[in-house]
């Protein structure tokens, strides 16, 4: 007998049963349960709730997928043992600093990618004191009155320089950029094509003189530009003649460029400034030590030079700054243009660049007191004697294990930072290696760390070269090579 239509419309509403896949997603949590869940755990108000909220749903997402794409059950997934401690692990690393200190076993002192000179515990004391509270950087407390933030360092830089005049800007680049704003906007600058350099970061000369709104005049060919090119390219237009020290990179062979003293008194018979960019900014005569004989920015001042730029934080061993030193009236051009408000420098890099200067004060013991100068400057013998105290260490802290092999080798280090391409400084370095345990995997464990360390691989060694390393983080690596071997 057929159904009535009453009934087969009732029987067409009914609830069809629900799949077993939504059966499943029916016993996912909602996010408020597990926000009540996570405050019951002491994770709030421990983070933020707003971060655990957005972590949960993230994760309440990436479950359903895998339900639905694994056809997993829900329950598998919301172990508490498993679940509450990933999200803590979770929250803890978002919010732990992604600015790190690293141990950098790697030989190159002024290492750009892991922040070039570390500063000595007197600089980094200061700094902090400055930073956590208010500071005297534009107000004179003898008159009462604003003054300018330069005043620490500027007659500390003359002293140290010869030079009338010093400010300080944010690195060197911004240094050379607000000279030429300053002192070359619409007009010719000229530069050997030897000196047109590529500094770090892609940043090159030529691009940095055209923003600074001044035209490129090149001379010369790449390997050797004379005089008497400077001299053909001067005229009514010309602004500038700019050196800059090349000291990323070495032309060798045929090769020449003028003397500066033959180009600061070209200069002066046009009644053109000479500028040099010097690049790592030199202080301290280092052909005592051994090293190349490097410019100082005393002897560049010396030869006539009107305006001289270099850093801070290269062979000067201090923070990240761009300083410029010369003739009285076009460092006040400078200071009065615009674009220097925009480069200037902070409270805490006035206050470690104070303390860096101070010590060049006295030569002697310039060297102990500067880390980045310190590293630079170590003999042969104290560089292996440190490589022999951390194999020490090493083993002490795990042990005549058969399949750790350690080996003392002479090596190379590097200066780094664009200064003394050239040269390779000797040096003493510990090799270490685990039997059946790849080094390369070895090596990303270690910059996987909460505490990184960072080093070479040379022939599927690991290499720790001790000129770069501090004393006191040799139990940090001891630990680190524990680890290595539980692995």
């Amino acid at each position: 007998m057929p159904k009535k239509p009453e009934l087969q419309k009732l029987e067409s509403h009914k609830p069809k049963p629900k799949s077993d896949l939504q059966l499943r997603l029916a016993e996912m949590p909602a996010v408020d349960e597990l926000l009540h869940e996570a405050s019951r755990r002491g994770l709030l108000p421990r983070f933020p709730r707003t971060l655990v909220g957005d972590l949960l749903r993230s994760r309440l997402k990436i479950i359903k997928d895998r339900v639905v794409r694994e056809n997993l059950q829900v329950k598998e997934l919301f172990l508490p043992e498993t679940f509450w401690p990933a999200i803590e692990s979770a929250l803890e690393e978002f919010l732990a600093p992604s600015l790190k200190v690293v141990i950098n076993a790697t030989g190159v002192v002024i290492h750009t990618n892991l922040g070039r000179s570390p500063l000595s515990a007197a600089a980094a004391g200061q700094i902090a004191a400055v930073a956590g509270r208010y500071s005297n950087l534009e107000y004179d407390l003898e008159t009462g009155s604003r003054s300018i933030r330069y005043a620490n360092v500027e007659d500390l830089l003359c002293r140290l320089s010869g030079a009338e005049a010093a400010m300080v800007v944010n690195n060197n680049a911004g240094a050379v950029l607000l000279a030429l704003s300053a002192l070359a906007d619409g007009r010719e600058v000229v530069v050997s094509r030897g000196e047109l350099v590529e500094i770090g970061g892609a940043f090159r000369i030529p691009e940095i003189v055209v923003q600074g709104g001044a035209i490129l005049r090149e001379v010369g060919a790449t390997n050797r530009t004379h005089l008497k090119d400077y001299e053909a390219a001067i005229n009514e237009e010309t602004a500038l003649l700019l050196k800059v020290h090349t000291s990323n990179y070495r032309l060798l062979g045929f090769t020449g460029q003028p003397e500066v003293r033959e180009l600061v008194a070209l200069g002066r018979k046009h009644k053109i400034p000479v500028i040099e960019d010097l690049g790592s900014g030199n202080l301290l005569d280092l052909k005592a030590y051994g090293l190349p004989d490097e410019p100082t920015v005393r002897e560049v001042m010396a030869s006539g030079v009107d305006l001289v730029t270099f850093s801070g934080d290269k062979l000067l061993g201090g923070p990240q700054a761009g300083i410029v030193v010369g003739r009285k009236d076009l460092v006040e051009k400078l200071k009065k243009h615009p674009l220097n408000r925009a480069l200037r420098i902070d409270k805490m890099t006035l206050a470690g660049l104070e303390v860096v200067l101070k010590c060049f004060l006295d030569p002697l013991t310039v060297v102990d007191k500067i880390p980045t100068l310190k590293m630079l400057t170590l003999t042969e013998a104290e560089l292996k004697k440190r490589a022999q105290n951390l194999r020490r260490s090493i083993v002490r802290h795990c042990g005549a294990d058969a399949g750790l092999q350690l080996k003392i080798e002479p090596e190379t280090s590097r200066a780094g930072g664009g200064t003394m391409p050239m040269v390779e400084l000797p040096t003493y370095c510990l090799f270490l290696r685990i039997t059946d345990k790849s080094s390369a995997a070895l090596e990303k464990y270690l910059r996987s760390r909460s505490l990184p360390v960072v080093v070479r691989i040379i022939d599927d060694w690991l290499v720790f070269d001790p000129r770069t390393i501090f004393t006191d983080e040799f139990p940090e690596i001891a630990r680190a090579c524990q680890e290595l071997m539980d692995l």
